[in-house]
């Protein structure tokens, strides 16, 4: 997947990847609306990053959470991010996009893009990402994305999907 870096953010063919801003997580956190979100954004997955950007303010950084937007309407439709900082090298790719949005692709385009770019990060060799058993679509997403099936934990019921750069 290719992808261009300008100001604004990560550039691929449909998306732009760009950092959240602090006023975005604060309308997230209050429950309060943007004109430039898609109507069903943000998603309860955003939900849960926002409350998290406090306790980790890495993910304001270039290698952290990015909200999705879609280039031909100007909308957030989800957030990708990096579970920054690296731990041995490697880093964890979290995601989702609204059901509106669902089934276009945006997800392994995002997906491909963030895995690249984190793969350029000093000291950054791999990136992981864990899918609940229970949602095949987002293992398909990931192997879009060019991730591999490392191992599956039934116990947990997730499977382990990585990228390793080479």
């Amino acid at each position: 997947m290719s992808f261009s870096i300008t100001d604004a953010g990560l550039t691929t063919a449909r998306l732009l990847l760009r950092p959240w801003t602090a006023g975005e997580v604060r309308a997230v956190l209050d429950g309060g609306r943007l004109p430039h979100w898609a109507a069903d954004f943000p998603d309860d997955g955003d939900r849960v990053i926002a409350g998290l950007f406090g306790e980790h303010p890495g993910w304001f950084g270039p290698y952290g959470h990015r909200q999705v937007v879609e280039r031909e309407s100007g909308l957030v439709v989800g957030s990708i991010g990096l579970f920054w900082p690296p731990a041995d090298g490697a880093l964890e790719l979290g995601y989702g996009i609204v059901p509106s949005r669902r089934g276009r692709g945006y997800a392994s385009e995002a997906a491909a893009a963030v895995t690249g770019f984190a793969l350029t990060a000093p000291g950054v060799r791999t990136v992981t990402a864990d899918v609940e058993l229970s949602n095949p679509a987002s293992a398909r997403v990931l192997e879009k994305a060019g991730f591999a099936h490392v191992r599956t934990d039934q116990e947990r019921g997730v499977a382990r999907y990585q990228v390793t750069a080479r």
